[in-house]
Order: structure tokens, then sequence, then C-alpha cells
């Protein structure tokens, strides 16, 4: 096979969980620019059909809430029902902390003070969402012996947070990282391993992408303070992404399981 051709996605069908948020729709325009059919999965209907007709290769939206196995089951149904297989799985969606106020986010960030409800929810989403979607979508690839699953992870699932990336020019701690993040993530770099230990032989590759921090209007103090910490002094773009995540769809990296692939600007190698 030509090396070009190792990445063409051509036929496929591709499935984005959390399709709309910053890095979800670079996910699905990466894989649609491969030639791939991909299926645009989030919480709003209206919002996934939309976008998906964005994209062509005939692309779907499909409402999907990734904690309800109910709806995974559904969304599984309807996969193998209407298109008949599933090539390619990206495990995008996930959720990072929110607090109301800025005095709670000083207050209840801390780890002494962290709400335990809070990192319950970010489980729920982070690790059992997975677990679902990896489980009723896996399925479908079983009955045709081949599939590519990429788990989104973080840096953070491979290093602890500086804390002091969240302080102000003046050094005053304005938040702390909570533990919730980090922790998930942490759990799906190794539930990776497991799938793909698990699968091996059953011809579905499971890697994971663990992405650094994306620029997203953070102020230009963190933006400078973070991309210090960087070999290449910048955060990611959007789109930074989109070549190591059609390399792991694709049969460019066939020869690839149970591995985590970081794309972070060297956040992690110092």
């Amino acid at each position: 096979m030509h090396s070009q051709d190792m990445f063409n996605l051509t036929g496929k069908i591709a499935l984005v969980t959390g399709a709309l948020g910053l890095i979800g729709k670079e996910h699905c325009k990466a894989l649609a620019q491969a030639g791939a059919t991909v299926i645009v999965a989030d919480l709003s209907l209206d919002a996934c059909v939309n976008f998906a007709a964005t994209l062509g290769n005939n692309s779907k939206g499909f409402a999907l809430e990734i904690t309800e196995e109910s709806e995974v089951e559904k969304c599984a149904d309807w996969i193998e029902k209407e298109l008949g297989r599933l090539d390619i799985l990206v495990n995008n969606a996930a959720i990072n902390d929110h607090f109301q106020t800025s005095a709670d986010l000083l207050s209840l960030s801390s780890f002494e003070n962290y709400p335990v409800d809070m990192f319950q929810k970010s489980w729920e989403v982070n690790v059992k969402g997975l677990f679902l979607c990896a489980q009723k979508f896996g399925k479908i690839m079983l009955k045709n012996k081949q599939g590519s699953i990429i788990n989104i992870a973080s840096t953070y699932g491979i290093v602890g947070p500086d804390q002091s990336l969240y302080q102000d020019e003046k050094g005053q701690q304005l938040f702390f990282k909570t533990p919730a993040y980090p922790t998930t993530k942490g759990a799906v770099i190794n539930f990776t391993r497991y799938l793909a230990a698990y699968w091996g032989e059953q011809g579905i590759r499971v890697n994971t992408l663990s992405p650094g921090g994306v620029e997203n209007g953070q102020t230009d103090f963190f933006m400078q303070q973070y991309s210090a910490k960087t070999l290449l002094k910048r955060m990611a773009k959007p789109d930074d992404y989109a070549g190591a995540l059609v390399f792991l769809a694709s049969d460019a990296s066939a020869y690839m399981t149970g591995a985590n692939l970081v794309v972070d600007g060297g956040f992690t190698a110092i």
C-alpha cells in the first residue's frame, strides 16, 4: 500500500462522541476530510444534524447521552440497522468542573473542600460513559473482526497539574485544578490498555490520544504561563490534533494498539 493511501478513510464509518465541542468538531472534520462518513454524536439532535450536514460523505447526526446505557444501546442498534458497520470510534466526550461563583471556584476547587458529588459526576461521564460506548459500539466492530477505538485522554492523565498555572500576575491563586479530571483521564489511559489486550486477537485496535492545552479564550497571562512550560512555546490550536487522529483511525497505525499518543507540544517531556 502506498504510504499516502494508508491514511485514506473512504468507505469507513466513524462515530465521534462529544462531537460538538471545541476539539470534537475538529475530530469530525479531520475524519470527514480523510473520506469517512462521520456520525456526529452529542446532546443536541438538531445541532448534530446541522453540523453533520457540513461534513459531506453522507455524515449523520445522533443525539447521545453517553452515561445512559439504554441511550448508547439505542445508538448502537441504529448504526447496525442503518449503516451495518462501525469502523472507528472516537471516545471524545468529557466534562471538566465548573463552579457557580469566583468564591466557590477558589474554595471548592481545593482538594480539602472539593465536593464528592462533583467527582462522581466527572466519573460518570469521563469513565462510565466511555466504558459504555466502548462496550456497546465495540460489539459492532467484533462482528466484522476489525475496528479502531481512540480514547481521548489528556496530559493531566500522565502528570499532575502544576497549580501555579492557575495563579494571577501577582501570584494569587485563582483556583485549583480539581482532582476529578486528572483522575478520570488517568483511568482512560489504563482502560485503553485493558481493551487493547482484551480485543487484540479480535482485530480491534485501541489507542489513547492525549492532547495538551488548547487555545480557547484564556487570559493572555495564562497562555503565556502555559506556553512557557511547553517545548514549542505555545498552546495548541484546535486543529493541531487532526493528523494524529487520522493516523490512529487509519491503516497508517495498523501495528499500533494499547499505546498512548501524546501530542502536547512537549508539555510532558520535561
